[in-house]
């Protein structure tokens, strides 16, 4: 520094920061020396907030305003310096400047997949990315736990650590939601302001709030999604039968247009439509309805109770409610029987056991 600067430097009694960056968080007042003239004038502007640092030690934090710095807003200052009711300039002290305005358009992704639980899919894995808003609300701890003795400070020298912080706390939440994969889509409001809340407590141990945090994406791996697209196809093209005609129909469009290919063509046409109508005979097909199984009548305590069905009747003997003694009756039988003369219910109540096995 010059001679002249360093003059000039003794008689300027105006300290402000006018920000033309984005991006910077906390910028020092350069001062020689870090003299400060008694009666100087600070300026901190709307978004910004002034703290004195002495010997090493926050001082005084001042909001937007003008001040005379002097003993009165600068309590204590005064008390670590040990002034009396007044003291002769200079004084020093470091200067710290603060955005205290939100720095928007962040952003935050996972670098590498999640592992996550899904109850349709099972063990999947995901991506996220999305943005949010930063902004400084405890300027005295953020110098002590971030910023320490940079003289300028930005967001890029941040914005490493909190990215990683956010995609933590994201696979957290989302693992504890429960939200099947398909559905993450609709959530993604919910799930942007319930990560925020959760993760208030951490930022603020830095000094910082996160106003804002928004999911703007969460994928799935390529095979996967390439595996839901057939998935959505298949549902998409509806009748096979319809869709099978259409398929033919263009087949014979093309081939029209290719006269010199027509026989070629023709028999791979009408090797198509045949396995088409045979695909479509086959899932066409109707399916039998299972066969009806008798419902039985069962005596107890002099009552008939029932109809019951087969595993009804299996339940009851293995309790010994149904035994090869009991009284049953079905639609079609003359009069009751006991169940061991019932065929349908013979093998069911028996209790021979099998020969021994031969030596």
């Amino acid at each position: 520094m010059s001679l002249f600067d360093r003059l000039f430097g003794e008689f300027v009694d105006v300290i402000d920061w006018v920000d033309d960056s984005r991006d910077t968080m906390v910028w020092r007042f350069p001062r020689h020396g870090n003299e400060i003239k008694y009666g100087a004038k600070l300026t901190v502007r709307e978004g910004q907030t002034a703290v004195f640092v002495n010997e090493g030690q926050v001082a005084d934090v001042l909001g937007p305003g003008l001040y005379e710095l002097d003993t009165r807003n600068l309590p204590v200052l005064t008390t670590l310096q040990a002034w009396p009711s007044g003291f002769q300039s200079p004084f020093k002290a470091e200067v710290y400047f603060c955005n205290t305005r939100r720095f928007t358009d962040l952003k935050w992704g996972t670098r590498n997949p999640l592992m996550m639980r899904d109850a349709e899919f099972g063990p999947v894995r995901v991506r996220a990315f999305g943005t949010y808003t930063l902004r400084i609300v405890d300027a005295s701890r953020f110098l002590r736990e971030i910023v320490g003795t940079d003289g300028v400070f930005s967001v890029d020298e941040i914005s490493h650590q909190l990215r990683n912080l956010i995609a933590s706390g994201f696979a957290s939440v989302v693992a504890s939601s429960g939200i099947p994969v398909l559905d993450l889509a609709s959530q993604y409001p919910e799930l942007g302001d319930y990560l925020g809340e959760s993760l208030s407590d951490l930022f603020a141990e830095y000094g910082l709030e996160v106003p804002t945090l928004a999911i703007e994406n969460i994928s799935l791996p390529p095979a996967v999604e390439a595996a839901l697209d057939k998935r959505t196809s298949m549902g998409v093209t509806g009748d096979l039968g319809r869709y099978f005609q259409y398929q033919s129909a263009a087949s014979m469009e093309e081939a029209a247009k290719n006269p010199g290919g027509t026989a070629g063509a023709g028999v791979g046409i009408g090797a198509g439509i045949a396995m088409a109508q045979q695909m479509v005979g086959q899932m066409n097909q109707p399916v039998p309805p299972p066969l009806p199984s008798a419902q039985f009548h069962v005596a107890r305590d002099g009552k008939a109770t029932g109809p019951h069905a087969r595993n009804e009747l299996a339940l009851m003997v293995a309790s010994g409610q149904l035994t090869t003694e009991t009284l049953v009756w079905c639609a079609g039988m003359p009069s009751w029987c006991r169940a061991q003369d019932v065929p349908e219910l013979a093998s069911l109540v028996s209790t021979e056991n099998p020969p021994p096995l031969p030596q």
